[in-house]
């Protein structure tokens, strides 16, 4: 119940896990004697888990576009890494996305997640120290 969890989860599913805990909530306050009592503790807990949830509409990039946003990663800027993407590899079918998903590449890389186009993965590129 209410515990802090650090996982691939997304927003909804928190809001999900919340619905579920006050419908259990709301039979044990009925009589039935179903569930526990939500407590201020859990309520906490949603709260954290919420703010440090995943978008629930995350970028989905192909594979081969999340390599350059992870070979660029620690970067300054966007210019820098779209200089990276356009001097650090040849034209290509990935440049070409990028061109032509320009904010869908700029999300990811403010976000530092996305959703793998091929197999449906989360990336999330570690904050440095």
């Amino acid at each position: 119940m209410g515990r802090l969890r650090v996982s691939d989860e997304t927003k909804r599913d928190v809001f999900e896990d919340l619905v579920e805990e006050l419908a259990d909530a709301y039979i044990a306050l009925d009589g039935e004697g179903l569930g526990d009592d939500l407590t201020n503790e859990d309520k906490q807990a949603y709260l954290k888990n919420y703010d440090t949830a995943l978008p629930d509409d995350m970028p989905v990039i192909p594979k081969e576009v999340g390599e350059i946003l992870r070979s660029a990663h620690g970067q300054d800027n966007l210019l820098g890494v779209l200089e990276t993407a356009k001097y650090g590899h040849k034209v290509s079918e990935t440049l070409a996305w990028i061109i032509d998903n320009q904010n869908t590449f700029a999300t990811a890389y403010l976000l530092g997640v996305w959703r793998v186009e091929e197999n449906g993965e989360i990336v999330k590129l570690e904050v440095e120290k």
